[in-house]
């Protein structure tokens, strides 16, 4: 009996040590597995939150530069304002106010504001600071003693810092006042502030003067961090600890781990800095370990099961920890499926304030879009007129061309508006080879009726072959149409009124205009906005400032001279498209 039963106690014991094997076997995998995941992933998410954290910096110093340089352009153009000019001349101020009004919601700027010589407001779009004394104030003193734009930073006494634009306005070499334009800056501490991130800019300095946290203002990065310090010794180091980075942690802020990234500002060495939380990263790292960690779970107790099946103590304890593990489950997959989900609004935040960017600028082409569509209105006013007096004398034929003429200038008119809802979709405009004669017979077509009208001789000298650009052709009809009308108002008191255009191709394509008008008095301030010789009513100043920027923007030149026998003359030089450019077009 003895030597029969001896082998089953053997059996049993060579079954228990495989079990046991295969347990720490499993239990070694299942270690070394979710150490190479935490490794792995840890380090993948890490970089793809650093990434993520860099373009989001790029975004916001990008916008944050672009509302920068939007407004600087603004005191010199509101400094070169006849009205606001007149007004501090004479003394009355009564419609500068509104003036300003009207400006401040076009710009963007927060304010605007208008100082006489003695540094008291004069004019204001805040009511509440009109008559306020400014004449110790940095931005006035500055802008009086400059002949150029200052740009001006001021700690308010509730930490917050006011940043303006200001330029004096002369007349004659005779200063008579500033004018100042407040940006609105603190608009981006708003949008900073919804997200997870710490943000914060510093000047040249090292001074914060923008932040997500109002404490920050007006200190160093030292000591904004070293101001919210983790609550213990002991506490940062569990935090460490528990965060399982595989990157160490570039600072803390309120006692949590942060990552920190930097970026250069191009404009008075300034900084950006942003700290991002590792939170979102040990979230997802987490997700992954626990879906891992519950297999091997499974895995254990279906091995337990097996060996246990006969214990009903143990099958009972199984059962209750599976259906934690499927709790578990449902809320990691709870968890998940909202991570998800805000990682898609993220997205499509970015995507909006990025747009939004784009369309802020919108509102400086307001004035051009609507100089430009008066000219095809006037124009179909004219073509309709003579359609209804052609119908009377039954001769529809000829009115037919008439209205065929109103439906190209309508197309015309089309093509103005999608430019400026394309500028809103687009970054940048998509040129095409532009035939220059094309282009300006479709001009002349436009100005048609006012030639006919004034009775004016038009000389033209095209070479038979197409002279080619690469450009915009509407905004290159722009300037024809606009060189036109020019040459149409310089002719009024001529009795026999002249224009004459030569086309020509060389190094650049070349287009000319020459009347014979009375010449230009001021080569100087030509191209400036808001300049003209018109009378009131009759045109803003706008048309040659639009055109000269549209050349520039193409890489070629607008100018401007005398004639020697009495007239003014236009030049416009594009670079012209050659066989090889055209080659280089097509295999793009």
């Amino acid at each position: 009996m003895v030597r029969i039963n001896t082998p089953f106690p053997s059996r049993a014991r060579t079954v228990s040590w495989r079990a046991r094997v295969a347990l720490l076997a499993l239990l070694v995998l299942a270690i070394a597995t979710v150490v190479t995941t935490n490794i792995l992933l840890t380090s993948r998410f890490t970089e793809n939150t650093r990434n993520r954290a860099e373009l989001r910096l790029a975004l916001y110093s990008g916008n944050l530069l672009s509302e920068l340089r939007r407004n600087a352009i603004v005191p010199q153009l509101l400094a070169r304002d006849p009205a606001l000019i007149g007004a501090l001349e004479s003394g009355d101020f009564s419609s500068s106010t509104q003036r300003l009004i009207s400006f401040v919601d076009e710009i963007g700027a927060a304010s605007l504001m208008l100082l006489d010589r003695d540094g008291r407001a004069v004019a204001a779009t805040d009511r509440n600071r009109l008559g306020s004394q400014h004449r110790s104030d940095g931005y006035f003193v500055d802008a009086i003693r400059a002949s150029g734009t200052i740009f001006s930073v001021m700690q308010r006494d509730g930490g917050a810092h006011v940043f303006t634009y200001s330029r004096r306005v002369e007349e004659r070499g005779s200063v008579l006042g500033v004018i100042l334009v407040e940006v609105d800056l603190a608009k981006f501490e708003r949008a900073w502030a919804g997200i997870s991130d710490a943000v914060f800019v510093t000047d040249s300095e090292g001074t914060i003067i923008l932040a997500t946290e109002p404490r920050w203002r007006g200190r160093t990065e030292t000591e904004a961090l070293a101001a919210e310090p983790a609550r213990s010794a002991i506490q940062r180091a569990i935090q460490a600890t528990a965060d399982w980075t595989a990157l160490p942690a570039d600072a803390y802020v309120q006692g949590e781990a942060v990552m920190r990234m930097e970026t250069r500002i191009p404009f008075r060495g300034w900084k950006m800095t942003s700290f991002t939380t590792y939170s979102s990263v040990r979230e997802r790292v987490n997700g992954v370990l626990a879906l891992e960690i519950m297999g091997f779970a499974i895995l254990l107790a279906l091995a337990f099961y097996f060996l246990s099946r006969k214990n009903a103590l143990r099958m009972a304890l199984f059962q209750r920890e599976s259906a934690d593990l499927r709790a578990l489950n449902a809320r990691l997959q709870r968890e998940i499926a909202e991570r998800e989900r805000v990682q898609k609004n993220l997205v499509v935040a970015e995507q909006t304030l990025a747009q939004s960017s784009k369309l802020a600028a919108l509102g400086e082409m307001s004035a051009a879009v609507s100089h430009e569509l008066n000219q095809p209105l006037a124009a179909m006013k004219t073509y309709l007129a003579g359609a209804r007096l052609l119908l009377r004398r039954n001769r529809p034929e000829e009115a037919l061309s008439s209205f065929q003429r109103i439906d190209d200038l309508i197309e015309r008119m089309g093509a103005i508006t999608r430019q400026l809802k394309s500028y809103a979709r687009k970054g940048s405009e998509e040129f095409a080879p532009v035939n220059m004669g094309d282009a300006l017979a479709s001009a002349l077509s436009m100005m048609e009726p006012q030639l006919k009208q004034r009775h004016i001789r038009i000389s033209r000298a095209i070479p038979s072959e197409p002279v080619m650009v690469h450009g915009d052709r509407v905004r290159i009809e722009q300037v024809m149409v606009n060189l036109l009308r020019n040459a149409i108002d310089a002719t009024t008191a001529q009795d026999d009124p002249e224009i004459s255009i030569i086309l020509a191709a060389g190094e650049t394509a070349t287009l000319t205009v020459r009347d014979n008008g009375v010449g230009i008095d001021d080569l100087d301030q030509l191209f400036e906005p808001f300049y003209t010789t018109k009378t009131a009513g009759d045109g803003v100043g706008l048309g040659l400032a639009i055109s000269s920027g549209i050349v520039n923007d193409l890489g070629g030149r607008l100018t401007a001279r005398n004639a020697e026998g009495g007239g003014a003359v236009f030049e416009v030089q594009l670079p012209i498209l050659g066989e090889d450019n055209e080659d280089i077009e097509a295999a793009e």
